[in-house]
């Protein structure tokens, strides 16, 4: 196992991603957040808070709940009402794009429905693809073998990325 981001730089890149996200969306009054459960919620939460203390935008995180192995064997439930994100300005965070697969069925989910704008924000980006999926914004690129993994611990004070 090999770090490839260290607390320090994990913090640097969720507040330099969070100022990303509020400069995309400055003109907007409300935002939802929706993190893809696990990692991905941790750090819509934390992008919420960034955007909170510098901006008065109104930001609803939530969480997207998807089967990771097998997106399509299952519903993916989100933690607020449907309803509520129509016509919203969304953005779906997660910790690691791979493959994309994970990233493409929760994004099926906002497309069931209008919406004003959809982003999306992964904290590390493998660039191998099997599903056309671009994150809009991302910590950090990485050029990757298919056998390698990016695995990523986040805490409070000592957050790490490491590639298996």
């Amino acid at each position: 196992m090999q770090v490839i981001l260290n607390h320090a730089q994990i913090q640097q890149k969720i507040i330099r991603l969070g100022h990303q996200i509020l400069e995309n969306c400055f003109e907007e009054q409300k935002i939802y957040i929706g993190g893809i459960s696990g990692n991905g919620n941790v750090l819509a939460q934390r992008f919420a808070t960034i955007i909170r203390e510098n901006s008065d935008i109104e930001v609803i995180p939530f969480e997207v709940k998807v089967n990771k192995d097998e997106p399509w064997s299952e519903p993916i439930m989100l933690s607020i009402d449907e309803s509520e994100i129509k016509r919203g300005y969304i953005v779906l965070v997660d910790d690691v794009i791979n493959s994309g697969k994970t990233m493409q069925y929760s994004l099926i989910k906002f497309l069931e429905q209008a919406t004003k704008a959809i982003k999306t924000v992964a904290l590390v980006d493998r660039q191998h693809r099997r599903y056309p999926i671009k994150a809009d914004f991302v910590g950090l690129g990485l050029s990757t073998t298919l056998k390698d993994r990016v695995e990523i611990e986040l805490s409070e004070t000592d957050s790490k990325a490491y590639l298996v």
